[in-house]
């Protein structure tokens, strides 16, 4: 299938590069967050307290996930303007959490002043999302889209990380401080966004079938268990680099192979489509995992764990393009923009809950790669048979009987007036 380039619309360039652009720099403050933190508190305490305090970091963070994105979230989708404001208002909240923070390391107020910096990062993600639909106008080039958002987000990821480690020797407030500066540049780059509603009305009968049909909720399916996996393997590497007290470069180390992993899964999902359909694609991630992330274990020291982040990061990168790619195929009535973000919020409470099991419970490394790898064969098998069993045919029908309801209820024009009658 052939893929319309961006360059080739130049009534949305405009709009597209503002949120690229934004979207780069949210990345680079959100990679010199990590770095700060990880310098000044990760490593700076016991690993005890510090599977305490992270354990009420991630929980806490779940919170706005379930309980304030489906209550706000339908009200902000169907006001002008509702998601730039949040992607501005996120930028501009974390520059002066951020600025905060540089003068609070040790203080109580680090804790929930960090913890608002990630909800407010989870947030973003969650509107940037449905943003992403709006600036492009044709469906076709939406995963390209995505693509490039991906690129420019990796690409600013590792500019920003060797002048932030190189500012953690002097002090992490010296991070923060470069932090807060991002932060506030990302704040006045999303301000051309387009003021448009993410949907202007309330879901049909339609969009309700589309989306819980059987592709789109085992597609669904598999991209949780990628983002889980990803959570996952962050805190079991941190809390294991931890407790082998090696350099704190190393899980800079690791961060950064997980930002290769998903650059080199955007690259290659837009030429493979054209030679598989997404559904083989996604089944291969989630295949291409085991093997990758079970040889991981014969990697010794933190280098394994880099091995194991490029793995699982190549191959959520490259499904989530997969699944993007499923979701407009397969709902074409349904508010793309409504529908990225409902899914995001899911995906995102995925990755919280995968990330809070190796916090709970210590977990050796190789038996983590092991359980990674053991949920990828499972995920495979459920995926595989499940798209051959046609799993929840009774949607497919749904919608072909919703469709044609409405289609016999529509007024059918009557005929022409006859121009010989008075």
């Amino acid at each position: 299938m052939r893929v319309t380039r961006l360059t080739s619309l130049p009534h949305e360039s405009f709009a597209f590069t503002s949120l690229a652009r934004t979207n780069a720099l949210m990345s680079a403050g959100d990679t010199l967050v990590a770095i700060a933190l990880a310098g000044s508190l990760f490593f700076s305490i016991s690993p005890d307290a510090a599977r305490g305090r992270v354990t009420l970091y991630l929980a806490l963070t779940m919170a706005p996930f379930a309980v304030v994105s489906p209550l706000l979230g339908p009200w902000i989708d169907r006001r002008t303007g509702g998601r730039r404001l949040m992607v501005i208002a996120s930028g501009v909240a974390r520059a002066g959490l951020c600025f905060l923070l540089a003068d609070d390391l040790n203080k109580l107020l680090l804790f929930p002043e960090a913890f608002a910096v990630l909800v407010l990062g989870k947030g973003y993600g969650i509107a940037k999302a449905s943003l992403v639909p709006a600036v492009v106008s044709r469906p076709e080039v939406l995963v390209e889209a995505n693509a490039k958002l991906v690129l420019g987000s990796s690409a600013a990821g590792f500019a920003v990380a060797l002048p932030g480690l190189a500012l953690l020797q002097l002090s992490a407030s010296w991070v923060l401080g470069l932090a807060t500066v991002v932060f506030a540049f990302a704040a006045v780059s999303a301000w051309p966004l387009p003021a448009t509603k993410t949907a202007e009305e309330k879901p049909t009968s339609i969009e309700v079938a589309e989306l819980r049909s059987s592709g789109i909720l085992l597609a669904a399916g598999a991209m949780a268990v990628m983002r889980g996996a990803l959570g996952f393997l962050t805190f079991l590497m941190a809390f294991w680099l931890r407790e082998q007290d090696v350099a704190t470069w190393w899980f800079g180390a690791v961060l950064a192979a997980g930002g290769v992993g998903s650059l080199l899964g955007s690259l290659a999902v837009p030429s493979l489509r054209a030679r598989a359909e997404e559904e083989r694609l996604l089944l291969g991630c989630l295949i291409l995992m085991v093997p990758t992330t079970l040889g991981a274990i014969m990697v010794s020291g933190p280098a394994g764990g880099m091995v194991a982040a490029l793995s699982v990061s190549t191959c959520a990168g490259a499904a989530r393009l997969c699944f993007d790619a499923i979701v407009q195929r397969d709902a074409p009535d349904a508010n793309a923009a409504r529908s990225f973000a409902r899914f995001e919020t899911r995906f995102q409470l995925t990755w919280v809950a995968g990330a809070l099991v190796p916090v709970l419970l210590p977990i050796p490394r190789d038996s983590g790669f092991l359980a990674i790898g053991l949920a990828g064969i499972a995920a495979a098998i459920l995926y595989g048979t499940g798209r051959h069993l046609h799993l929840a045919p009774w949607w497919e029908g749904t919608i072909a009987k919703v469709r044609g309801l409405i289609i016999r209820r529509r007024p059918r024009p009557g005929p022409p007036p006859d121009p010989g009658q008075p």
